[in-house]
């Protein structure tokens, strides 16, 4: 069975992140959400929050799809959990310079490929920052966020 992971902060989960991981069960047989703890960040939902919201998100489509969490390297949690792929989406070139980087930087330290993905046509906008700063000014979240991340979303920025 291949598994491969898709790590990320996912503060919140969007459509996009979503988008990658059902797109990604068409190559992988098993995929792992993992979402970093990442205490150097300025998150807006605690680690058990963006848990339940990316569980939420994925409770209705087919098995293959588990939401883990990590604070560690990423190449540490994958050795730890046998996983040897590791999935990034990457909307602009911006975010492949950097992606690939880490990606590199993987391979050195643990062999590790990455599958590099950009998302579907629609989603290829919505970034958690931009989903972020919509919310505060009470703007319209439809078609960016599942209706759980909105209701989430709404009881941070009321």
């Amino acid at each position: 069975m291949k598994t491969a992971v898709y790590p990320g902060t996912f503060d919140p989960p969007h459509l996009g992140h979503l988008d990658i991981v059902k797109r990604s069960l068409e190559i992988f047989d098993h995929m792992v959400v993992a979402i970093a703890v990442n205490p150097r960040r300025n998150l807006l939902f605690s680690i058990e929050e963006r848990v339940e919201m990316f569980r939420e998100m994925i409770k209705d489509l087919e098995n293959g799809i588990e939401v883990k969490t990590f604070d560690s390297l990423l190449v540490d949690f994958m050795k730890k959990e046998g996983i040897k792929f590791a999935v990034r989406g990457v909307r602009l070139f911006t975010d492949f310079e950097y992606e690939l980087q880490i990606a590199l930087t993987n391979y050195r330290l643990a062999k590790v490929e990455t599958i590099f993905m950009m998302p579907s046509q629609e989603f290829i906008h919505i970034s958690s920052t931009i989903v972020r700063d919509i919310a505060s000014y009470g703007g319209k979240l439809e078609g960016l966020v599942h209706p759980f991340v909105e209701k989430k979303l709404r009881e941070k920025f009321p």
